[in-house]
């Protein structure tokens, strides 16, 4: 009898581990991207949206890792892409995985996005991210309620203009005093939009009390700081994505 007991509370406490474990892993799987709903640099008549490759490469690391991914963009539904270019074979792989193209394809709108359902958030970028993060009431409470529950924000290149006005519990900006990088104001430069984009992201970041790093025009360079991640350019998304993979391990 004694045997049975002691069998049937071992079969019962590796059960109750298992899934233990299994809904430490299921809580932590989830990772949201957020992309603009923006089609346009200023007046100068040009597309714009999200970049594709700055989605693409950091959802490959973070998808073979076994992460579940949603999308949300501030009006919802299919955003603008930009840097479209099938030739790059990850860009190619994430336009034809039928999920994840009708995941982005149906982004959420903030509304229906469950802070407490995510342990990362990640803003793409795009030069479409200049006209609707930053001002973005909704995107700034959900990403602060996402690092004050102990998470991860990021962001690349333009992308980091969702973090500008963060504010956390403390009254403080999220970047106040952390490392931070973004897209240069000579990259800005060189792409001739200095005067187009409605602020330059490096000098808005240093205002917030960034302390902000960079590297030469399209070098790739990354930098993690109190579970803030940021990335400079196109040529650091998939850096991102690999930072931000460590972190998770990490926790």
């Amino acid at each position: 009898m004694k045997k049975l007991t002691l069998l049937f509370l071992t079969l019962f406490t590796i059960g109750f581990t298992q899934a233990q474990h299994q809904k430490s892993i299921d809580m932590k799987k989830k990772i949201l991207f957020v992309v603009t709903s923006h089609d346009k640099k200023g007046s100068t008549g040009e597309n714009t949206g999200y970049y594709l490759g700055e989605v693409s490469h950091p959802w490959e690391v973070l998808h073979k890792a076994g992460y579940e991914i949603d999308f949300v963009s501030p009006k919802g539904g299919t955003p603008p892409v930009d840097g479209f270019d099938l030739k790059d074979p990850v860009n190619k792989e994430f336009w034809e995985n039928k999920e994840y193209k009708s995941k982005i394809d149906h982004s959420l709108t903030p509304s229906q996005v469950n802070p407490k359902d995510y342990s990362v958030i990640f803003y793409a970028g795009g030069h479409g991210a200049m006209w609707d993060f930053a001002d973005n009431k909704e995107l700034a409470n959900m990403a602060s309620t996402i690092y004050e529950n102990g998470g991860i924000v990021a962001g690349v290149c333009h992308g980091p203009a969702g973090l500008v006005n963060i504010k956390l519990n403390n009254g403080k900006y999220l970047v106040d005093g952390k490392k931070i990088n973004a897209f240069t104001n000579e990259e800005e430069s060189a792409v001739q939009l200095t005067d187009v984009v409605p602020f330059l992201l490096e000098n808005k970041l240093k205002e917030r009390g960034a302390k902000f790093e960079k590297s030469g025009l399209w070098q790739n360079h990354v930098v993690t700081d109190q579970r803030v991640i940021t990335g400079q350019n196109p040529q650091s998304a998939k850096s991102v994505g690999e930072a931000i993979l460590k972190e998770l391990n990490n926790k």
